[in-house]
């Protein structure tokens, strides 16, 4: 048995690309679906959890206290788009599309074809019973960034992934 497979830690592909935090501070390819948090564009106290469902691409979008967003009539919105985006900068577009189950033509494959790709199937708008969740495990890995500094290990991270390199 290798060290690493001993260790109490994961290895963790890097992101594709470097991302910018405050548009979409929490994205994720989990529970079957793309979802995560797009911060509003008009107020900066307010935030929208989105999601996406692979295969039928069943969207919905609300804010933290779950109200709808005012442009989510039938068509991804803004906040769907944003997320989209994000998405394919931290896992890549190839590995979104097989999530997401998006057939596109490699040659063509960024976010706006991906967009493309469901909203030519017509995706319907769902509830938002996940998005309490998804908020939940955004405000979750905020308090880890409320810890103080230090080099003791956190019992409750004993599992979390990490980049360093394990000898």
């Amino acid at each position: 048995m290798s060290d690493w497979e001993r260790a109490s830690v994961a290895r963790v592909l890097a992101p594709a690309r470097p991302r910018k935090l405050a548009k979409v501070p929490f994205v994720e390819l989990a529970d079957g679906r793309l979802q995560g948090v797009v911060s509003s564009g008009s107020d900066i106290g307010r935030v929208y959890v989105s999601s996406v469902a692979a295969g039928d691409y069943t969207f919905s979008c609300s804010t933290n206290n779950n109200r709808p967003c005012g442009g989510a009539n039938g068509v991804f919105c803004n906040h769907i788009h944003a997320l989209i985006t994000e998405s394919v900068l931290q896992y890549g577009a190839e590995r979104v599309a097989r999530y997401l189950r998006v057939e596109v033509a490699e040659a063509d494959l960024d976010a706006n074809a991906l967009a493309w790709g469901m909203s030519g199937t017509r995706p319907t708008q769902g509830d938002s019973t996940a998005a309490a969740l998804v908020f939940s495990r955004f405000l979750r890995h905020l308090a880890y960034l409320e810890l103080p500094a230090s080099t003791a290990p956190v019992p409750e991270l004993h599992w979390f992934p990490t980049t360093r390199a394990v000898a």
